[in-house]
């Protein structure tokens, strides 16, 4: 029995444990790009098309193979009728049966089969790279998210700590008063100010709140509420995209990037459908077969022996030559010119977006790099004018109003060293992805 006692105590305490685990799991970035990549509902949708392209070149490989059909009629003919013997008109209800079967294929089609399968086949390569942009933007959304959460919770620490700080500033100026140094207002203006702070706790709070549910449902988690992300901490010197010149990323970028990919693809499709309805002029030749048979009860012979008796075959080529369609075949083939214009200044622009967008990719993130720099820089000294400020309200030289401002522009400074670090590690982060860097390295 105390075996037993001792066997359940351990089970009942794993499971206690792992769930108080799996309620406190915090997820890395790497696990919650992996996570959407999977469930996300725009990549799955993405997947779907690009299952679609596999079958439509599974139909254009049967085009390549011949067609068969057959069929069977059974009827009941009642009234007037040729009795099939006698060859006289009679009153008979007679019960025919039917078979046929045929067979057809195509010998030649102005090599539109072969030009059609082949355009399914880039027609799959064009899928995949939608694909692959579809989990590229993804990946940098939920990045950007993964992102404000950290941001959020450092934000939140900075107003917790400003709370703290002015309780203690509370306290002492109760002390203060007490001895006759300061007036009762400063007290007064210090209590209010700890009011305001709790206010901005709770906004804080609510802003986290807010940035783990936009992130929850990025990744279609149901239970947001217990979902948080783990702290990672960056190295700004350790991204060695800042290395780069403009010109190098866009050059990689062009080798990487799914929408020049893209891009390349329709006008390759285009290209194929302009040759696809240039083999409309040509004439088509083809193969058929056909087998019948038939049996019918106004005869006297067996039913077998009628099937046998009266079966016939049919066989040949087809010849078809276009003269004269009402233009049809002229207008399909300007018209894909037309799409395949329209697909050349496409990629023609991708080209010239995709330069623009890493040139200003590499500013932003230059320029992100030296705002924290000098936020940074601001945050160190607006933290010594604090200490100084505190230090000449100890001995009345300011009042309480200079001391909050003093208090007000270092929370400002640190918020903005906040803001400014993680404005830049997104940036950075785009910066990476043109130059086919992932969001995360994996271990």
């Amino acid at each position: 029995m105390k075996n037993k006692f001792c066997v359940i105590f351990l089970l009942v305490g794993s499971l206690f444990f792992g769930h108080a685990s799996a309620q406190t799991k915090k997820w890395t970035l790497q696990e919650c790009v992996e996570y959407a990549l999977k469930n996300n509902i725009s990549v799955r949708q993405s997947e779907l098309d690009l299952k679609l392209s596999e079958i439509d070149k599974k139909a254009a490989f049967g085009s390549f193979l011949p067609t068969a059909n057959m069929s069977a009629n059974h009827s009941w003919n009642v009234g007037l009728n040729q009795n099939p013997v006698t060859g006289i008109n009679q009153i008979l209800t007679t019960a025919n049966t039917t078979f046929n079967a045929s067979v057809q294929a195509d010998i030649y089609k102005g090599m539109q089969n072969q030009l059609r399968f082949q355009r399914s086949k880039m027609a799959i390569i064009s899928s995949q790279y939608q694909l692959q942009k579809m989990q590229d933007d993804i990946s940098l959304n939920v990045a950007n998210a993964y992102l404000q959460i950290l941001f959020n919770r450092e934000n939140l620490k900075v107003q917790q700590q400003q709370l703290q700080t002015d309780l203690k500033q509370s306290e002492r100026s109760a002390q203060l008063l007490e001895g006759g140094l300061i007036p009762r207002g400063d007290l007064l203006d210090i209590n209010a100010t700890v009011e305001l702070d709790r206010q901005k706790v709770i906004q804080a709070e609510n802003q986290l709140l807010i940035s783990r549910l936009s992130l929850a449902q990025l990744l279609q988690l149901d239970d947001f509420q217990t979902f948080d992300v783990a702290d990672e901490a960056y190295d700004k010197e350790n991204s060695k995209v800042l290395l780069e010149t403009p010109k190098a990323i866009f050059e990689k970028a062009k080798t990487t990037r799914s929408e020049i990919k893209i891009a390349q693809a329709n006008l390759d499709l285009a290209e194929a459908d302009v040759k696809i309805a240039r083999r409309g002029y040509q004439p088509t030749l083809g193969a058929f077969y056909n087998f019948n048979t038939r049996a019918t009860s106004a005869a006297p012979d067996p039913f077998w022996s009628q099937i046998d008796d009266y079966k016939g075959h049919t066989y040949g080529f087809q010849l078809n030559i276009p003269i004269f369609n009402g233009f049809t075949t002229k207008n399909a083939v300007e018209r894909n010119k037309v799409a395949f214009d329209r697909s050349k200044l496409t990629f023609d622009q991708q080209n010239l977006d995709l330069e623009r967008n890493v040139y200003t990719a590499f500013t932003d993130a230059q320029g992100a790099l030296k705002a924290y720099d000098a936020a940074v820089s601001a945050d160190e000294a607006r933290a010594e004018a604090l200490v100084y400020a505190k230090e000449r309200y100890e001995v009345g030289l300011i009042n309480v109003f200079d001391l909050n401002q003093a208090q007000t522009l270092s929370v400002n400074a640190q918020s903005e060293v906040l803001r400014t670090k993680y404005d830049f590690i997104f940036k950075v982060k785009i910066l990476e992805f043109y130059f086919g860097i992932p969001i995360y390295q994996k271990q």
